[in-house]
């Protein structure tokens, strides 16, 4: 049984919930990775003063000398264990026989780990009888000279356990920010649901493409209007002045004019009438705007496989777009538009020119943008138009580029089958 598609409504509470989600993820992630390192970078600094502290202790020294020195140093050693969130304190002669160990069966036994070639202080990481630790070793000096070693260290578990101590903070942070996202999408859920009822996702993008192209074709017939009844107001003035001659050369100067793009659509071995109809309104709406208009249709391009109100919305965004342009630009201004087949193949080229400035190159991705414009708010800014383009075009299988010197838009749609 066919299911039906998901409602707006729905996606946009998925979509949210997805992101909201992926993002508590990655935030989660970065605050255990930093805490780890935290933690880490506390135990280097915290290994690295207790034994260079130690290590500067005359006594430390003095005991060294001493044949009965763990007699002496193991209760030193236990009680700075004791103190510290330290997990060994491990006092050794120069050659690295341990003097001092938190197991006092190790007490006489070579030191795990490195001992500097020359006598400086070294932080590590290394696997010694604790287990993989984190440690500092440091020179213990008399007059110079090196008597002994101190190597402090906190075991890789015990740095696990701080850790393990951050958990519930970053938990409950990652469960709020959970929470105000899941809110969050269904608020918008429910905003949407509000705009666009249980509509599906395409139908309201065919909404909005039937919306374009009423507006588009709207303008153009206006133009082609308000240019006809200014041409036949004219025409009736030079009439009652008795000037017959001027006033029919008005008259089919706008009938040849018409006929010429009318004869280019009509010619078309499979034309889309829809789009013809608009292109005579452009034409109006350039002339009325003070814009040359070209339109170059080849008799064998073939029809594309957008549906008539697809195709409006589409051309028209251009033109429209490219008469902003061209208008906004210096003379001469001119918008160019091409219907031709391309060359080994069945599908449709369409070219829209315009004479304007071009898209300036830190904007050249953003112009695809749903709800980015360059032209201002209200009544005439529009940020739907090339991001409906593209949607559009993409979904039939088309491409659409964007090429420079002049500004031209190029689609590619794939033509109709028969």
């Amino acid at each position: 049984m066919r299911t039906s598609p998901a409602s707006a409504a729905s996606r946009v509470f998925v979509v949210v919930a997805a992101s909201v989600l992926l993002l508590v993820a990655v935030l989660s992630t970065v605050l255990v990775l930093d805490a780890q390192r935290s933690e880490r970078s506390e135990a280097e600094e915290v290994t690295r003063a207790v034994a260079t502290s130690l290590a500067a202790l005359p006594g430390v020294a003095m005991a060294l000398g001493d044949p009965d020195a763990s007699r002496q140093l193991q209760p030193v050693a236990a009680e700075v264990m004791a103190v510290t969130a330290l997990d060994f304190v491990t006092i050794m002669t120069p050659e690295g026989v341990r003097v001092t160990h938190r197991s006092p069966s190790e007490i006489g036994r070579q030191y795990l780990g490195t001992i500097p070639a020359t006598p400086a202080v070294l932080t590590e990481e290394f696997t010694g009888t604790l287990g993989p630790s984190v440690r500092t070793i440091a020179p213990v000096r008399d007059d110079g000279r090196v008597v002994g070693w101190v190597s402090v260290g906190v075991t890789l578990g015990s740095i696990s356990s701080q850790l393990l101590l951050r958990l519930p903070f970053i938990v409950s942070l990652a469960l709020t920010l959970l929470g105000a996202g899941v809110v969050g999408a269904l608020l918008a859920r429910r905003t949407t649901r509000r705009v666009a009822g249980d509509l599906p996702a395409g139908s309201i993008r065919d909404a909005v493409a039937s919306y374009e192209s009423v507006r588009t074709l709207g303008e153009a017939l206006r133009a082609q209007t308000h240019e006809h009844g200014n041409r036949v107001h004219t025409a009736v003035s030079l009439l009652e002045l008795g000037r017959t001659a001027e006033a029919i050369e008005i008259l089919t100067e706008t009938s040849r004019q018409s006929q010429a793009l009318v004869d280019q659509v009509a010619a078309r071995r499979d034309g889309d009438p829809t789009v013809g109809a608009l292109l005579l309104g452009k034409a109006a709406q350039a002339r009325e705007r003070g814009i040359e208009w070209s339109a170059e249709i080849d008799p064998a391009a073939p029809r594309s496989s957008l549906p008539p109100m697809d195709a409006v919305s589409v051309v028209g965004n251009l033109i429209d777009n490219a008469m902003d342009a061209a208008a906004a630009g210096e003379p001469p201004r001119w918008v160019r538009v091409v219907f031709a087949a391309v060359p080994d193949s069945s599908a449709l080229r369409v070219e829209v020119a315009d004479s304007g400035e071009g898209v300036a190159d830190d904007i050249r991705d953003r112009i695809w943008e749903r709800g980015f414009s360059t032209k201002p708010t209200g009544a005439e800014g529009r940020g739907v138009g090339l991001a409906l383009v593209r949607s559009i075009v993409t979904d039939t299988g088309g491409a659409i580029d964007l090429r420079e010197d002049p500004t031209t838009f190029v689609l590619t749609l794939p033509s109709r089958h028969p």
